[in-house]
């Protein structure tokens, strides 16, 4: 099947990288190895860190375009509808004969969730899937570090352009050492500085990052404790927000997309840091990656509230 491409417009931000079907299974609690546990009930839900933030900018009001790959199924008709329907721009490839990315995501009591995925090699972005005026029509990039060859490319036009990279980091792929130079504003998940570095301290190992990649700001996002930043100057730790949380599941791609718009806004960091936190902490009241991305005011209101954990230096 040919989709008819749509013309190249300005728009603030270009995300390139992952998308996926979850299917979404509550547990009362987590099963143990080696044991037989039955759920009540599944939801097949769209997800994706990459396309789940650029939907959501989106839903803010911000122009947007997706650049990756699908298969020829009926999930992709999924995603290719999501995007229609609140108006992203879609560069997509599609792969046929391939089976679009699928995650299983197990969520317990408390609204942690495991994530199982299965992605076909096929899907992997690669650079010449591109066009350089995909990237540097926008305001801002975000990447993944999963397609990073495609990354790299991007971010390099990106660069040229004087355009923002902001990247959304979780494990150590080949290439990414060379993608981190490109970066101006690096996310990562809790264990990624460690890992990186070889540092235990978590402020430590920011710090190591930046010295060796040269990124304008490093972060690690932690759960419950919030966000933990680090500039060159200054290391910036802003709690996260008290809410009922339902699914856990998103709330790194919300917290990606509340930054970039916060960014865009030109805010100070530290309101950019705290809409990010509301806007993933909204989104853990309901099921599923974009269970409930909240609007600009249901987030400013999170954000003026006195909902907030209390935290100690981090680790």
């Amino acid at each position: 099947m040919v989709y008819k491409q749509p013309p190249i417009t300005k728009v603030d931000l270009v995300g390139v990288g992952l998308n996926a079907t979850d299917t979404v299974i509550p547990l009362t609690s987590f099963p143990t190895l080696g044991s037989k546990i039955e759920y009540s009930e599944r939801s097949i839900l769209l997800g994706g860190e990459i396309s789940t933030a650029v939907i959501a900018c989106r839903r803010w009001g911000l122009r947007t375009r997706y650049i990756g790959r699908l298969g020829d199924d009926y999930a992709a008709r999924l995603h290719r509808a999501a995007f229609d329907d609140v108006g992203v721009e879609s560069r997509i490839l599609t792969v046929e004969d391939a089976s679009s990315p699928q995650s299983l995501i197990l969520v317990d009591g408390s609204g942690e969730r495991t994530v199982l995925c299965h992605r076909d090699p096929r899907l992997t972005l690669q650079p010449e899937d591109m066009e350089r005026k995909w990237i540097t029509s926008a305001r801002a990039l975000l990447v993944d570090g999963y397609h990073t060859t495609a990354a790299i490319t991007a971010a390099t036009w990106a660069r040229e352009a004087g355009i923002p990279v902001i990247a959304d980091l979780d494990v150590i792929r080949p290439g990414i050492n060379d993608l981190l130079p490109l970066v101006d504003y690096a996310f990562a998940s809790r264990d990624f500085p460690t890992a990186m570095t070889g540092e235990p301290d978590l402020k430590k190992a920011l710090a190591s990052l930046r010295d060796q990649f040269h990124c304008r700001l490093v972060g690690v996002t932690l759960g419950q404790d919030g966000i933990l930043t680090w500039d060159g100057e200054q290391s910036i730790q802003r709690p996260a927000y008290r809410v009922s949380a339902v699914d856990t599941t998103g709330a790194g791609d919300l917290f990606h997309a509340g930054f970039v718009y916060g960014l865009l806004q030109g805010w100070p960091l530290e309101r950019q840091l705290d809409y990010a936190c509301a806007a993933a902490a909204l989104n853990c009241t309901r099921a599923g990656a974009r269970g409930r991305i909240g609007t600009v005011d249901e987030i400013s209101q999170l954000m003026t509230g006195d909902k907030r954990y209390d935290i100690t230096e981090a680790r």
